[in-house]
């Protein structure tokens, strides 16, 4: 299997990864029964600013939906890269499935199967790409 599929692969599955994390905004469901009111009412100072903890849990949702579509581009970059381009990515197409890596440890931790099976699988599908990347 060549490097190109794999970064196309890869960039497929993050951007279904975004999508799906994306549409699950707020990331909350009144059928779990989870009161978010103490979330939203908690009001906090942060350098001048009042904010809330729903405030902080609302923006680091949406930065992560963000960083999913980055990461979805440069491997679909990286996917198109010419064969004496990737030298000079090295560094680059090594850091995205540590990255990657990383991500499928946290989701392991705090997730449910979902994120940890894309993460994995994304993960995968990243080392393998970058390994056979032209040197």
């Amino acid at each position: 299997m060549k490097s190109r599929l794999l970064y196309r692969i890869s960039a497929a599955l993050t951007l279904l990864f975004a999508i799906g994390h994306s549409s699950g905004f707020p990331w909350s469901d009144s059928s779990w029964r989870v009161d978010t009111g103490a979330m939203r009412s908690s009001h906090f100072q942060v350098l001048g600013t009042s904010r809330t903890y729903w405030d902080f849990y609302i923006g680091f949702g949406l930065t992560i939906s963000v960083f999913l579509l980055l990461a979805a581009i440069l491997a679909w970059e990286l996917g198109a890269l010419s064969a004496q381009a990737s030298p000079l990515m090295r560094v680059t197409a090594w850091a995205l499935p540590l990255c990657f890596a990383a991500l499928t440890v946290l989701n392991c931790m705090y997730f449910f199967v979902i994120p940890i099976v894309f993460s994995s699988v994304i993960t995968v599908c990243l080392f393998g790409a970058a390994a056979l990347s032209p040197r």
